[in-house]
């Protein structure tokens, strides 16, 4: 790959930031037995009185352990979108840099570049939903510091093939983002497993999908040990609540039940699109690696009313680029597939 320099990357004013302290970041001992008294919170115990863990090191712990990695490459924010908004803010100069998005896509990466003032450059994916891999090149520059992948993406639901995912790390100096939300569906290897080999790599994950805790907003970030110390020093002291960790760590610690969540899951995507292509309004139904299918129907916004009479919530995602009369459909429960089936058939 082209010579990599992190530093070069970096905001000026973030890397001469001297990150804040927290009365927790300060005591580094054995907390048991310890009386408390440095952090002015409520002495009064109920679960919560405490200030959380900054670090989240007992959650980070056992992902490390799941993941293969190291505690030190793994950053946890609220949401994968506070994520992306650090790193935003750790690498981007607002008015000066710019990004690369590869629409259709993740609506965020777009508007947290548009909040942090960052030029926001798309190059819209090819017919067959993959990045084109020339035209991105060719729209970088030097001021150009990060490049967002998502795979599998959202909302077409299809993987980027490999080899264009290696030529992007391999020829862009930037860093590149892949998020991998929807990556527990999906057949293809994890990006993390090349980690190690490129120090431009950050992978995103979360536990809203395949983890089914959207409701708690934990997002995952991993990367080398360099990337995830420069975003340490901006993230908020408290970031993850006590809440939000504890049951965080109850969750990722029943790898079964998840297991069984996701086979369910694929079993009933594969019969929902074999019932949609039956479907006589019904044009096209792409393939998918995530937990929902994109399908194309003769006219989007006539459909989406009609399903909403019948008391379904289906995204229209015609607004997005090559997805004209296209509908993104979740995968629910047997019960609530069996009921849309139905429906299908009901809808002339």
């Amino acid at each position: 790959m082209l010579d990599f320099d992190l530093n070069s990357l970096v905001r000026e004013n973030v890397r001469m930031l001297k990150p804040y302290a927290s009365a927790r970041d300060d005591f580094k001992g054995n907390k048991n037995n310890m009386i408390f008294l440095d952090a002015n919170e409520n002495p009064f115990e109920n679960g919560v009185n405490r200030y959380p863990d900054p670090q989240q090191i007992d959650l980070k712990s056992v992902l490390a352990k799941q993941r293969g990695i190291q505690i030190e490459n793994i950053l946890l924010g609220n949401g994968s979108d506070e994520v992306l908004d650090l790193i935003y803010r750790a690498f981007c100069e607002p008015t000066i840099d710019n990004v690369i998005t590869l629409p259709p896509t993740y609506g965020m990466y777009k508007v947290l570049a548009e909040t942090n003032n960052i030029i926001n450059r798309e190059v819209l994916l090819t017919n067959d939903f993959q990045p084109d891999v020339h035209e991105i090149l060719k729209a970088t520059d030097h001021n150009t510091k990060l490049l967002f992948l998502c795979s599998p993406n959202n909302p077409t639901g299809n993987s980027f093939d490999n080899d264009k995912v290696e030529s992007i790390l391999n020829n862009f100096n930037g860093l590149l983002v892949i998020d991998e939300a929807y990556i527990d569906f999906s057949n293809q290897t994890s990006w993390l497993s090349k980690l190690d080999r490129y120090p431009n790599l950050i992978i995103t994950q979360t536990l809203s999908k395949a983890y089914g805790l959207a409701g708690i907003r934990l997002g995952i970030c991993y990367a080398s040990k360099d990337i995830i110390t420069i975003l340490n020093k901006i993230k908020p002291p408290y970031n993850v609540n006590e809440l939000t960790q504890l049951r965080a760590l109850k969750r990722i610690l029943q790898p079964g039940t998840i297991k069984n969540e996701i086979s369910t899951i694929l079993k009933e995507k594969k019969k929902l699109m074999k019932a949609l292509l039956k479907v006589n309004f019904v044009n096209k139904v792409y393939p998918s690696d995530a937990n929902f299918i994109m399908v194309e129907v003769d006219n989007a916004d006539k459909r989406c009313k009609e399903f909403l009479a019948k008391g379904f919530v289906i995204r229209n995602r015609s607004t997005q680029p090559l997805c004209k009369n296209c509908l993104r459909i979740t995968i629910g429960i047997p019960e609530e597939n069996n009921k849309l089936i139905a429906t299908l058939k009901e809808i002339k």
